[in-house]
């Protein structure tokens, strides 16, 4: 057998490729989009990939079944409850995929969606304790998947703890202790809310430590998993239905045209959305007047999915050569309208000084003058909801960044307004979401929440 996990560190996110040496037959489990990787694989070791199975709807990412089967002639594979429009396969309950000697069985599990399944890996047909179990969102390592992400369509999300309940107990949890587990998601992941940095376990470790496996009673998990979650990214529901259609596929090879500075403002001023992705730092120091500020070293992909919309068109600012490493980030989440990006950001502006603009941050001192001394403060605080639970700074609003562009109504423009998050990285990328919005007196906390609290006494603390 050929087991690969590939794993992307920037959306947390797990995919696999199995093999079987005896016939070349393979299989690839929750591809992201660019899918070369996969590809690459395949050729190395002699393999065709001849299906591609879903475990679910992600709602994190674009799947990428339809580049590999373009690529390969693979078909697509779901659960039975999935429908697309697509042609793709119905993978019933028990059913056994035979690629030679390896074999995999499917099991329905569902609970993070109506439609996830969990994929069995025997290594030899007749092997009495599987090598592993795929089990998508359904179990993670240190938790389990959330199912309130389709409460508005049609489904609560209690009723979907209680299948997710039943899918643990009858199915995952009946798997021999020796099951080596890979879940789709680690930690990082807005998937769950105590992900582990691990991306593989066993089942029998997951039955001693995850706290959602505890022994209890159905009602009590169901509060325990329906509680608690993070802001889940507006991107979300854009990406589960995304993965049902038709849609482009990725050309991961070309990156974006060059533009200069007079066609990215005349863009710009018809609608497009500027991304400059790079750190806070630099972008304090000069950037393009109401470009939002995204740096690619953070979850990039995410955060956008957070303040930009779907179907705008983006231009980058980028440091030279990762233009299209910032294209084919944004197209992991289905983000494909990047249409350009500004030819030698620096010298652009040193010769267009009235297109530029510079970012307003605060240290402590200046936030503890500015809470004393600045009328009709607004102070925003944009961490998690798990975050902000163990404190916040006096006076401020809580809204997560992921929830941003849903909530901008919340905020009043008119207001001088302070921003901050845990270090000073999501606070940029707010900041200047906002003054794209329309709000002119704007700054953020250097430091974030951590150096605030850092400058507290134990008294005040």
């Amino acid at each position: 057998m050929i087991f690969e996990q590939h794993y992307l560190e920037c959306l947390s996110q797990a995919s696999y490729l199995i093999g079987d040496e005896s016939t070349g037959r393979a299989v690839v489990v929750d591809p992201r989009r660019d899918v070369s990787p996969y590809l690459a694989s395949a050729a190395e070791h002699g393999l065709a990939i001849e299906l591609v199975i879903e475990t679910h709807f992600h709602a994190d990412f674009l799947s990428g079944h339809l580049e590999i089967a373009d690529a390969t002639g693979a078909a697509i594979a779901y659960g039975s409850k999935a429908e697309t429009e697509f042609v793709s396969q119905k993978l019933a309950h028990g059913e056994r995929i035979e690629l030679g000697e390896v074999v995999l069985e499917i099991r329905h599990t569902p609970g993070h969606t109506p439609e996830s399944i969990s994929v069995v890996i025997y290594e030899h047909a007749n092997d009495e304790v599987p090598f592993g179990v795929l089990t998508g969102d359904t179990m993670f390592i240190g938790d389990v998947g959330r199912p309130d992400l389709l409460s508005s369509k049609g489904v609560t999300s209690e009723e979907l703890a209680g299948q997710l309940f039943d899918s643990l107990h009858e199915q995952l949890l009946s798997l021999p202790d020796e099951t080596l587990l890979y879940p789709g998601h680690g930690a990082g992941s807005s998937c769950g809310k105590n992900l582990s940095s691990d991306t593989s376990c066993t089942i029998g470790r997951q039955r001693e430590t995850n706290y959602a496996l505890a022994p209890m009673t159905k009602q009590a998990f169901i509060e325990v998993v329906t509680t608690g979650q993070t802001a889940p990214p507006a991107y979300f529901a854009y990406d589960a239905m995304l993965n049902r259609e038709i849609r482009p596929l990725l050309d991961e090879a070309t990156p974006p045209e060059g533009l200069t500075i007079e066609q990215v403002v005349g863009r710009q001023a018809a609608g497009a959305v500027v991304l400059d992705t790079r750190s806070p730092e630099e972008f304090a120091t000069g950037h393009l007047l109401g470009s939002v500020n995204i740096g690619m070293t953070g979850r990039y992909a995410e955060f956008a999915g957070g303040v930009i919309h779907p179907e705008a068109e983006i231009l980058l600012i980028s440091d030279h050569g990762s233009e299209l490493e910032a294209k084919n980030r944004l197209a992991r989440i289905g983000f494909d309208k990047v249409d350009g990006y500004l030819v030698n950001p620096l010298l652009a502006f040193a010769e267009s000084p009235e297109s530029v603009g510079r970012s307003s941050r605060v240290d402590v001192a200046g936030l503890t003058n500015a809470v004393d001394t600045v009328e009709n403060l607004q102070l925003v605080d944009v961490r998690q909801p798990g975050e902000t639970a163990n404190g916040i700074i006096p006076g401020a609003t809580t809204i997560p960044l992921t929830l941003l562009n849903d909530r901008l109504g919340d905020l009043d423009p008119s207001r001088p307004t302070l921003l901050y998050c845990a270090g000073g990285f999501r606070s940029s990328i707010a900041a200047s979401r906002l003054k794209l919005a329309g709000f002119t007196d704007v700054s953020d906390l250097l430091g974030g929440f951590g150096a605030w609290e850092a400058a507290q006494t134990p008294a005040s603390r």
